[in-house]
C-alpha cells in the first residue's frame, strides 16, 4: 500500500459518497480538556466506514474485466451493507453471508442498499462461523470472495479514512492521540500505514471489546490467534480472530496500546451521545469514544486528539438492554436478592429502608426457602451510585439478610 495508492483510491470514492466530516466536539473537549475531533464514519452512505474497502476492492475487479463472477461477502451487517451498496453501484451480483445473530436492522438496509442485485443468506451464530459458510460457497461456485478485511485492497480502501482526516485537520495539525477501533483489523492496518511518516507510533491507541480481544492477545503472543470464545454485544467487532495482513501491519505495537473497553461501558457513550449530541452510535461505533474515559487525564490535557466514529447503525430494539447495562455500569442499578421474614409488615419495614431517590424497578418472590423466610429478587435504580452505600448501611443495621448479585454474571443471566 502507498501513499499514492490510498490518494487514487479516496479521489475515486467521491463517485459514490463525498467525504466524511471530521469535527470538533464541543463537549467531549470541554470534558478532557482536549481538542476532541470525532472522523464521523458512521455518516457515510451506510453509515460505516466498510463502504470505503469494499469499493476500492470492486473497482479493481470490474476494471479488470471480472463482472461476469459472483461476489460473495460474510459480514456481521456493516460490511455486509457496503458491499450491497456497491454490487448496485456496479450493478454486479452478490451473496452475502450474515450471522443468524445480525440485529434485523442491518439486514433489512443491507436488502435496501443492494436491491436486486445481492442475496442475503443467514448461517452460524458468530462472525467466524459465517465467514467459514462464505469461502465453501465461493469454491462451490467459483465465485469471488470480498473480505471484510484481510486483504490489501480492503486495507487500502479503509486507509482513506486517515488520507481525508489529514487533509481535514488544521493546517500543520499532527494528532497527539489517534484512537482506532479494531474487530479484524483492516482500519486500524490502513490508517497506520498511511500515517506511518506521520503521526509517531506511541500516538496511536487501538479500541477493543473486552469480549473480543484478539489484537491484544496476539500481540501479547507475538502471533495471530483464535479466541475460543467471543461477546457478541459490540457486534460490528466481535471477531474471534484478527486477520493475518492486518496483524503482520500492527504488530510493531505494544500490547498496552490495545485498550479493553468494557461493554456496558460502550452503553453509556452510547446514551450520552444519543442524548447530549443527538448522536446515534451502535457499540462499535461507540468504542474509541468510550476510551478516553480509560486514559489517564494528564495524557488528554490540552492535546489533540481524534476519535474514528465506526458505525452508526444502531437497533433501536436494542436500547432496553442498552440503558439497563449503561445504569449497572455507571452504579446506578443494582439487584439484590433479599431474604424476607413472611410476616404482615415485612415489605412495609423493607420500603422505608429506601431513600428519596430510590426507585424498585424489579420486584419478584423466587421462592418461599422456609415457612418463616422468602427469597426475593429486586432492582433498585437511584439518581446517584453514592445512595447505594447509604441504602446497604440501612440495611445492614435493619438486620436484612441479602446478597448482591448485580456482578454475578452467573447469576444475573440465570434470573435476570
Amino acid at each position: 500500500m502507498t501513499t499514492d495508492a490510498v490518494n487514487q483510491a479516496k479521489q475515486a470514492m467521491r463517485e459514490i459518497f463525498p467525504e466524511t466530516p471530521l469535527q470538533l466536539n464541543e463537549h467531549l473537549s470541554r470534558r478532557y480538556g482536549a481538542q476532541i475531533w470525532l472522523k464521523r464514519e458512521d455518516l457515510s452512505p451506510v453509515r460505516s466506514y466498510k463502504i470505503r474497502g469494499a469499493f476500492n476492492f470492486f473497482r479493481k475487479e470490474v476494471a479488470a474485466g471480472r463482472t461476469d463472477k459472483t461476489f460473495v461477502c460474510a459480514s456481521a451487517g456493516n460490511h455486509a451493507q457496503g458491499f450491497a451498496f456497491v454490487c448496485r453501484h456496479f450493478e454486479v451480483q452478490g451473496v452475502v453471508f450474515m450471522p443468524v445473530t445480525t440485529p434485523q436492522q442491518k439486514i433489512d438496509k443491507t436488502r435496501m442498499f443492494g436491491g436486486p442485485f445481492i442475496t442475503i443468506r443467514l448461517v452460524g451464530d458468530i462472525f467466524d462461523q459465517c465467514y467459514a459458510a462464505a469461502r465453501t460457497y465461493v469454491d462451490e461456485i467459483d465465485g469471488l470472495l470480498v473480505p471484510p478485511f484481510d486483504h490489501l485492497d480492503i486495507i487500502e480502501g479503509q486507509a482513506t479514512v486517515a488520507a481525508e482526516m489529514v487533509e481535514q485537520l488544521p493546517e500543520g495539525t499532527i494528532p497527539d492521540l489517534l484512537i482506532l477501533p479494531v474487530g479484524g483489523g483492516g482500519l486500524a492496518s490502513g490508517m497506520t500505514g498511511y500515517l506511518k511518516d506521520t503521526v509517531a507510533p506511541s500516538s496511536f491507541i487501538f479500541a477493543e471489546p473486552v469480549g473480543a480481544p484478539s489484537l491484544r492477545l496476539s500481540l501479547e503472543k507475538g502471533e495471530a490467534v483464535t479466541l475460543s470464545k467471543v461477546d457478541n454485544f459490540v457486534d460490528g467487532a466481535a471477531v474471534a480472530r484478527i486477520g493475518e495482513l492486518n496483524f503482520e501491519a500492527l504488530r510493531k505495537f505494544s500490547p498496552e496500546q490495545v485498550q479493553l473497553v468494557p461493554e456496558n461501558a460502550i452503553c453509556v457513550t452510547i446514551g450520552e451521545m444519543l442524548n447530549l449530541e443527538g448522536v446515534v452510535l451502535e457499540p462499535a461505533g461507540a468504542l474509541s469514544i468510550t476510551v478516553l474515559d480509560m486514559i489517564e487525564p494528564e495524557r488528554l490535557q490540552g492535546k489533540t486528539v481524534v476519535c474514528v466514529v465506526s458505525g452508526g447503525n444502531f437497533d433501536f430494539e436494542r436500547l432496553p438492554d442498552v440503558k439497563e447495562r449503561a445504569m449497572r455500569y455507571s452504579g446506578q442499578k443494582k439487584y439484590f436478592i433479599l431474604r424476607l421474614a413472611q410476616r404482615p409488615g415485612a415489605l412495609r419495614d423493607f420500603l422505608n429502608l429506601l431513600g428519596p431517590n430510590d426507585d424498585i424497578a424489579r420486584f419478584e418472590y423466587l421462592k418461599k426457602s422456609a415457612r418463616n423466610f422468602g427469597s426475593i429478587l429486586i432492582g433498585i435504580e437511584t439518581a446517584s451510585p453514592e445512595n447505594f452505600a447509604e441504602l446497604l448501611q440501612r440495611f445492614d443495621a435493619a438486620g436484612l439478610g441479602y446478597q448482591d448479585i448485580t456482578e454475578n454474571e452467573i447469576l444475573a443471566n440465570l434470573i435476570i
